[in-house]
């Protein structure tokens, strides 16, 4: 029995946290493979509800073991902060296990974060500015300070000493920011490292013998398949690899340990900060849908822009991710249109129209859109306990982009909660290999 790697399959936002949360309670071990806090996911719990930046969707299902990869940027103020809030609501976080090789963002990866977005003016990317970026070119330049150094505070005091020779020079380029302090870096990272210690973890051989010993593991990515960094819609990317892959090298395990890739995808399309969107709805339809999902960022708060459905960027996130199924989100959010547009095929500006997502970056920026009108449904399907109690018009939509994708849609969202979610086939059929999904959801 192996793994199975749950991934954003459009501009990320799609709805992962809530899946995992569903998922999770059929896995041993919950592994988040890349990103940091500039993620959020948030999961409707019971009651409850949660919002997570760093801490993996599945710290929510008690004795399960949550694992923060080596490919994950961990901010120890925001981790201890995450923790601190889960345990005053009366949530254990004793499953939590960290990389030691994880990299860590410090204070001077959030300056230049800032400080480069303000430079790039009317051509900044949109990051978070939570100095993601800065952490992983960093640890690209093998620079980078990682969860084990901060354990020992001689080695971490020589090598934040050794980095803000260097990252003080760009700091004051900057104008608006004074020098950082080794010391004092140092004396405010210490107490956080004592509450992260007892975390820490050679999670790559944990995750080793969990597999070898029949557990299954569910690997988490953060973001989407449209923000990795080697294949997304670059420069408008994050500074890691959300696909399936970047799950082996983000948490140390082989290919061949992956069984099943469960990509999610909303039912419409949203993409937060700059870059190009060929299938952006119009203002109007795009407050409208904005106002009806609640389409505001979990860590940023910012407004997404809003838009429809694209079969050309879904087709490209099958590839590039092996995709086995599909889990189709927030269909419920569909439900006051009397058409549904969906982007079918792109107009290149050569006049060529093509299904498949263009190689060179000027194609894609100057991309129009090929529509399809897909008939709606009218009525309100949040209240469906049953994939045969929706209207026939939902079904077909379902259906249909399942068909066009080529591969099964085993789960479908109509509703904020863990309950609101569908199985068109059963739930025996969602990854039969590895999480074995029973009705008793």
């Amino acid at each position: 029995m192996g793994g199975a790697v749950v991934i954003g399959a459009q501009w990320g936002d799609e709805g992962k946290g809530k899946i995992v949360d569903l998922l999770a309670e059929r896995f041993e071990i919950v592994a988040r493979y890349q990103g940091g806090n500039n993620a959020g996911h948030t999961v409707v719990h019971g009651d409850e509800t949660f919002k997570f930046h760093l801490l993996p969707s599945g710290i929510l299902e008690p004795e399960k073991i949550c694992i923060l990869g080596n490919g994950v940027v961990i901010d120890p103020e925001v981790l201890v902060g995450e923790l601190d809030a889960l345990e005053a609501r009366g949530r254990s976080t004793a499953g939590l296990r960290i990389s030691m090789n994880a990299h860590v963002i410090m204070p001077w990866h959030r300056i230049l974060d800032q400080q480069s977005e303000v430079r790039l003016g009317s051509l900044q990317i949109g990051t978070t500015r939570r100095g993601i970026g800065p952490a992983y070119a960093d640890k690209a330049s093998r620079v980078g300070i990682r969860v084990q150094d901060l354990f020992d505070l001689g080695i971490l005091q020589k090598k934040v000493a050794a980095a803000l020779a260097v990252r003080n020079r760009e700091i004051l380029r900057g104008r608006d920011q004074g020098p950082l302090y080794p010391n004092k870096v140092v004396e405010e990272l210490a107490p956080l490292a004592d509450r992260l210690k007892p975390y820490a973890a050679d999670t790559s051989l944990l995750i080793d013998q969990a597999l070898r010993a029949g557990k299954r593991v569910l690997f988490e990515g953060a973001q989407g398949t449209l923000l990795d960094l080697d294949n997304g819609t670059y420069p408008f990317v994050t500074s890691s690899n959300p696909i399936a892959g970047g799950a082996c090298i983000g948490t140390g395990v082989g290919p061949t340990r992956i069984d099943s890739v469960l990509g999610i995808a909303k039912a419409y399309l949203t993409r937060v900060g700059a870059g190009p969107f060929p299938s952006e709805a119009d203002e109007e339809r795009g407050a409208r849908i904005r106002d009806i999902g609640a389409e505001f960022g979990t860590t940023t708060g910012r407004e997404r822009r809003c838009g429809w459905l694209d079969l050309v960027g879904l087709r490209y996130a099958v590839r590039l991710n092996g995709m086995t199924e599909l889990v189709l989100t927030k269909l419920d959010v569909l439900s006051e249109f009397e058409t549904i547009p969906v982007c079918v095929a792109y107009r290149l500006p050569d006049g060529t129209v093509t299904e498949e997502f263009p190689a060179h970056q000027s194609d894609f920026h100057h991309a129009e859109p090929v529509w399809e009108e897909r008939p709606g449904w009218g009525s309100d399907i949040s209240d469906a306990t049953e994939w045969e109690q929706l209207p026939q018009a939902a079904r077909d939509y379902v259906d249909w982009v399942a068909q066009q994708l080529g591969i099964p849609v085993t789960l479908v969202g109509v509703g904020v909660r863990r309950d609101q979610v569908l199985a068109p086939h059963g739930m025996d059929a969602v990854d039969r290999k590895s999480t074995r999904l029973n009705s008793s959801h």
